[in-house]
């Protein structure tokens, strides 16, 4: 791993350029704490990928469509975000099965970001060219609810650590809400802007929520991740050597690592010369800790 630059704020770290994968579009790491793997998707490379950082092993798994995000199951299947709908993932057979498509029919949609709540639900939303679409909620017995409508392009989401309020990006408003979130019947109110983005500073992607509530957003065409507190006000600021961060999670034995996933797609030839490290990943290991990912009951 190669050390590059140090964050500028509160509890001094170092990025490090990671793994060179070089797709054009990563995105959703999660870190799986039994196998003690980070996974992540390529969206246009129709592909996930795991790493074991103790081996320095790769693999890549071929979905054959667009994937938007995956998330662990407590049965040990993956469920996937896709073109095509939402869809678990045979280990065995290395293939889908699609378990709902709220969308079908629908001119270029496809899922983007997803993840899963305490009670073990998925909430994933979509993106297409109409700049309509939605964010769903899939339950343990494959029935689908639309929790919202009317966005352009659902991203990021989190919980707090108390589980009382949810995040919820549009990246298009430059807007991370926030709700009211009941854990019990899975339900949302009283939707607020927890931060607007500056124009200067991009686009809010995907994003994580550390232990202590405070919420870590990727900017896209940003060059950055910002740390917010409980109140939506930026706490530090790391910059990065890409253009396009597109997510990040905490992960490793103590989950006190973030990684960091990036992308090229759409960028100028010039700029990609300029950003050889475009589409990789990058790492910092903090001195916070952050919450384990939930697994979706199914």
């Amino acid at each position: 791993m190669l050390p590059f630059k140090k964050i500028y704020g509160a509890g001094m770290a170092v990025v490090e350029h990671y793994l060179p994968a070089a797709n054009k579009l990563n995105e959703s790491p999660l870190w799986h704490k039994a196998e003690r793997a980070l996974y992540w998707v390529d969206i246009e490379g129709h592909c996930f990928h795991r790493f074991f950082p103790e081996t320095q092993i790769q693999e890549t798994f071929q979905v054959g469509q667009p994937i938007g995000c995956l998330a662990f199951c407590t049965s040990g299947r993956l469920v996937l975000g896709l073109r095509d709908g939402l869809a678990f993932w045979d280990w065995g057979m290395g293939s889908i099965e699609i378990v709902a498509n709220p969308e079908a029919g629908r001119k270029d949609a496809r899922f983007n970001d997803g993840k899963v709540d305490g009670k073990g639900r998925l909430w994933a939303g979509t993106l297409g060219e109409d700049d309509q679409s939605f964010l769903y909620r899939l339950d343990s017995d494959g029935t689908i609810h639309t929790m919202e409508t009317g966005v352009s392009i659902s991203n990021g989401l989190g919980w707090s650590p108390d589980n009382r309020q949810m995040y919820y990006t549009d990246s298009p408003l430059s807007v991370i809400y926030l709700y009211n979130f009941n854990l019990e019947t899975g339900s949302v109110s009283n939707r607020r802007d927890f931060v607007r983005v500056p124009a200067d500073d991009g686009y809010p992607d995907g994003l994580s929520v550390d232990r202590d509530g405070f919420v870590w957003s990727a900017h896209w065409d940003g060059w950055r991740i910002t740390r917010y507190d409980p109140d939506g006000k930026i706490e530090r600021v790391i910059p990065l050597p890409v253009q396009r961060p597109t997510s990040c999670t905490f992960g490793g034995p103590d989950l006190d690592q973030l990684f960091i996933t990036s992308a090229w797609t759409g960028l100028h030839e010039i700029d990609r010369r300029e950003q050889p490290l475009a589409g990789d990943l990058f790492h910092i290991q903090t001195d916070i800790i952050g919450q384990q990912e939930n697994l979706f009951n199914g």
